[in-house]
């Protein structure tokens, strides 16, 4: 499941898909333990789908337009950043012990 086709979903569709897929992951869990599964890693995918779809509810609840993009994203100033020397033991800074 693509993100973008998440982002066309609804709040309610994203909800009823988050409720079929964990009950999916309950079923492939219960199974696990008594048998050996024929594709064992569906149940990550089961998990990642729903990791990704809680993501975009949670986007859509806090009104976050889409997630990457620059207009959804804070602006951070950039701090100045200075360079300190450092002094040795005989005071002659580092720089000028190499030349």
């Amino acid at each position: 499941m693509l993100s973008k086709d998440i982002r066309e979903m609804t709040e309610a569709d994203i909800r009823t898909r988050v409720r079929e897929l964990e009950e999916e992951r309950f079923r492939l869990k219960f199974r696990q333990g008594t048998e050996t599964l024929e594709d064992p890693l569906k149940l990550r995918g089961i998990r990642k789908d729903v990791a990704r779809l809680n993501t975009v509810l949670r986007e859509k609840i806090i009104g976050i337009v889409e997630a990457g993009t620059s207009a959804s994203l804070p602006k951070v100033r950039s701090a100045k950043k200075t360079r300190v020397s450092r002094r040795t033991r005989t005071g002659a800074t580092r720089s000028s012990k190499r030349a």
